[in-house]
């Protein structure tokens, strides 16, 4: 009587820690776990709105980290291009991009939420 054995699951592991030791030792990972820590507390979003005068208007500018990552000199969503009337109006509006961005949501405004900031367009 012949017996066969499943020798493929044991090739198959053998290969996979024969291909991927690459020696890990606590000590690496607790250094690469310290890197990734580093990493994560070091991108910490530094954002910072500002109103921005123009020449028919008022807009709105927002730095992360000192670096200018939005300038808005229009009213968004609307088809012509108009700034906004006040600089009232140009931070509400950035105030809503603002807190989207911490939100890690997208930056993007609709025109619902221009009418319930009361912007004129």
């Amino acid at each position: 009587m012949t017996m066969i054995t499943n020798t493929t699951t044991k090739f198959f592991w053998a290969t996979i820690q024969k291909n991927f030791s690459f020696g890990i030792s606590k000590e690496k990972v607790l250094l690469l776990g310290s890197l990734m820590f580093f990493i994560a507390c070091h991108n910490k979003q530094n954002l910072n709105l500002v109103s921005l005068k123009t020449p028919t208007g008022w807009g709105y500018v927002i730095t992360n980290n000192g670096k200018i990552i939005i300038k808005q000199t229009v009213i968004p969503v609307i088809s012509e291009n108009k700034s906004f009337y006040t600089e009232e109006e140009a931070l509400k509006v950035g105030n809503l991009v603002l807190q989207k961005l911490k939100a890690d949501l997208s930056p993007t405004v609709t025109r619902n939420e221009l009418i319930v900031l009361a912007i004129k367009t």
